[in-house]
């Protein structure tokens, strides 16, 4: 096969006419980076509510979490863009479906990606805090409510601090999830780092630069999360729990 290596075209002015073709990855670097960060705050936070509710005594909470985390947690993450996308808008009322249909395409685009993104990254990172919580011994309960502690206070003050400190190594892996499952926004139009990689290829007509500039993108990424998180992981270790690991 005959192909003219050019790494200089990154600094080469686009056909588009929207300056050089390094902007548009920096421009889908962005895309993944916001989406990828409030998608992982967001799914930590609706995580955590349903992890905690798996443990809880009260059996209609327990069912409720359950349900949710095996609808989206075994599904996959296309499927339910797709259903957001395509799907959801024409089961709301006329006004509300009408009203998403009419929005801005990028904005529409990027709001279904999140709620995708965040709801399927949330039913996982529940399971991941379920276990945790199952993995403090049972005596650390009882022994907060023998100091009166009510079940509120013993999973604020007691058990989620041990937990949460179990879990953060898988959490690392959920996070990392987060990033690499960004790329389906790419099938709804939002043009991420692996939308505006296709993008750029085809309009270069040198794929192979390309992808694999994206690739090393993707791999600094993934990089620099892992160091970030082996830190915190580090710093908020509780000796003797999980210094073994």
């Amino acid at each position: 096969m005959h192909y003219s290596w050019d790494w200089l075209i990154f600094f080469k002015p686009s056909v588009t006419g929207e300056g050089v073709y390094g902007l548009m990855l920096l421009r889908g670097l962005l895309w993944t980076v916001v989406l990828s960060l409030l998608a992982w705050t967001l799914a930590l936070g609706l995580g955590l509510i349903a992890g905690v509710a798996r443990t809880l005594p009260n059996r209609a909470a327990r069912y409720l979490s359950t349900a949710y985390i095996h609808c989206f947690r075994n599904t996959p993450l296309l499927v339910q863009l797709f259903l957001w996308y395509f799907v959801v808008p024409e089961l709301l009322p006329v006004d509300w479906g009408n009203a998403l249909k009419q929005m801005n395409p990028t904005t529409n685009q990027f709001l279904t990606v999140l709620v995708a993104l965040t709801l399927y990254t949330a039913a996982k990172a529940a399971e991941q805090v379920r276990a945790g919580i199952e993995s403090v011994p049972r005596s650390q309960k009882q022994a907060a409510m023998a100091l009166g502690l009510g079940t509120v206070a013993a999973y604020r003050h007691v058990i989620l601090p041990q937990a949460l400190r179990i879990v953060i190594p898988p959490l690392t892996s959920d996070f990392l999830n987060v990033f690499k499952n960004s790329a389906v926004a790419l099938t709804i139009g939002l043009m991420e780092l692996t939308g505006q990689t296709r993008q750029l290829s085809e309009f270069s007509a040198h794929p192979f630069e390309a992808f694999i500039a994206a690739t090393v993108i993707y791999m600094a990424i993934t990089y620099g999360v892992i160091v970030l998180m082996r830190r915190i992981e580090f710093r908020v270790r509780v000796p003797g729990l999980l210094g073994a690991a």
